[in-house]
């Protein structure tokens, strides 16, 4: 009976052994969740921020619609044919009358028709535009690896 009663007193470990075993079982608690907050926290931040960022880059390219919207709008006013014509009487420029024009004639000269008259065949290039590597399927190949390698007597 001692010897049992000599072992159990030296398992059992003393109260003050066991409560610290117990804060600081709390305490790897306690650090495991700030761990995870601060994971959680540092996660929102980046979001957010790009989330800012994007909205940011929204405003600049509504800004810079409007900005080419009125730079359009203003070219449109500066080329159209009243301010043209209004400019070039300001530059001593005046409207040509049919005595004024004079045509010469270049011998060869062929003018560009609008549509190509072409025949569809004769602007077709020579080879093929995808490369036979890439026409080849899956199956077919595995079964040419499959072939060349029994042709190689199983060598790879």
């Amino acid at each position: 009976m001692n010897n049992v009663t000599q072992i159990v007193q030296k398992v059992r470990q003393a109260p003050w052994r066991v409560q610290r075993q117990w804060i600081g079982l709390f305490l790897v608690a306690l650090v495991l969740m700030a761990m995870v907050a601060g994971l959680y926290l540092n996660v929102t931040v980046g979001a957010t921020l790009a989330g800012r960022e994007t909205i940011s880059l929204q405003a600049t390219i509504t800004t810079n619609q409007r900005v080419n919207a009125d730079s359009e709008t203003q070219l449109a006013g500066l080329t159209s044919v009243e301010a043209m014509q209004q400019r070039a009487e300001t530059m001593g420029f005046q409207p040509a009358s049919p005595d004024d024009i004079t045509y010469v004639a270049v011998a060869g000269y062929v003018p560009q028709s609008a549509v190509d008259r072409s025949t569809p065949g004769t602007n077709a290039p020579a080879v093929p535009i995808i490369l036979p590597e890439y026409t080849e399927s899956w199956f077919d190949y595995f079964m040419n690896q499959q072939a060349s390698s029994a042709s190689a007597g199983g060598q790879p």
